[in-house]
């Protein structure tokens, strides 16, 4: 009876959502993804990780991100844009103690769950938009931003903003996937993938990686690099079917419901891992750039 309606669930609530809602209600959803509460695909490294252990692939993203950003040593300032629940935060300030980190989400329920969880620590999440954010310009050394600019388009207006709050010299490291070609010339099964994707992770668009290196350059970041990182990326979506599965059958063995948002969350996870498929259309990036 149960298996009965998780088909009907799982068929039926197309209906578009917002980034808000997935992430005021489907949060929790992560901590079976990650127990570190970690809101991204991994990092392969063959020195200091485990193809069958998650979490080692999910934190080496963090470190492989805060090393470009060179966060690590020193007494820096760091913003997280569209920072989840900390977990980057965390992981950074358990590297280096004298960093101030600060991080903004738009989730009512990311911001409470995370200054719990960065109590130790004597910083803060705020419910800010990225995109518009009150800090004054010139304010930080460093900004991030993991798959989270997808959730606004990829839009220039995120770079301006980021652009803005970053001192000169500062760095901003992205670390997302893109389209390796324009969305009308993806194949119909890229093109199926793609329209899923973003339907259920409420994402605007992924940009096209060439256009995005470009718009970086017209708002003034120099010395732009970008890494193509699909194959170190590939080990941690593979996990996606396994993880899912997991998911389903404890909450099918506590039998509880599937919220929308759960569903649209695995749904979005599910083509995440079709669209790494196609190779061709579709690649993972991190994006290191400097304001001039």
């Amino acid at each position: 009876m149960e298996s009965i309606n998780l088909s009907t669930q799982l068929e039926s609530n197309e209906k578009e959502i917002t980034t808000v809602d997935l992430y005021d209600e489907a949060t929790q959803d992560y901590e079976f993804w990650s127990k570190d509460f970690n809101m991204h695909f991994g990092y392969y490294s063959f020195n200091s990780t485990s193809l069958l252990k998650r979490d080692t692939m999910l934190n080496e993203m963090n470190n492989q991100v805060l090393k470009r950003l060179h966060v690590l040593k020193g007494d820096k300032t760091m913003i997280d844009l569209g920072c989840g629940v900390g977990n980057s935060m965390r992981y950074a300030l358990s590297r280096n103690s004298d960093l101030k980190a600060t991080g903004v989400t738009l989730s009512k329920y990311q911001v409470d769950l995370g200054n719990q969880l960065l109590e130790p620590y004597n910083t803060s999440i705020e419910l800010q938009n990225y995109n518009n954010t009150s800090f004054d310009s010139n304010s930080f050394d460093a900004a991030l931003a993991i798959e989270s600019f997808c959730h606004g388009g990829h839009s220039i207006t995120s770079l301006r903003e980021a652009h803005r709050i970053l001192k000169p010299g500062g760095r901003l490291v992205i670390a997302d996937a893109f389209l390796k070609k324009n969305h009308q010339q993806l194949c119909s099964g890229g093109r199926f993938a793609y329209n899923k994707l973003c339907n259920h992770w409420d994402l605007d668009q992924l940009e096209n990686i060439n256009n995005y290196k470009f718009n970086l350059e017209q708002v003034g970041f120099k010395n732009v690099k970008v890494e193509d990182v699909s194959f170190r990326v590939a080990p941690s979506v593979l996990h996606v079917p396994f993880a899912i599965a997991g998911f389903v059958i404890k909450e099918l063995f506590n039998k509880r419901t599937f919220k929308k948002e759960s569903l649209h969350n695995l749904k979005g996870s599910f083509y995440a891992l079709l669209s790494g498929l196609h190779m061709k259309s579709f690649g993972y990036y991190l994006i290191t750039a400097t304001k001039g």
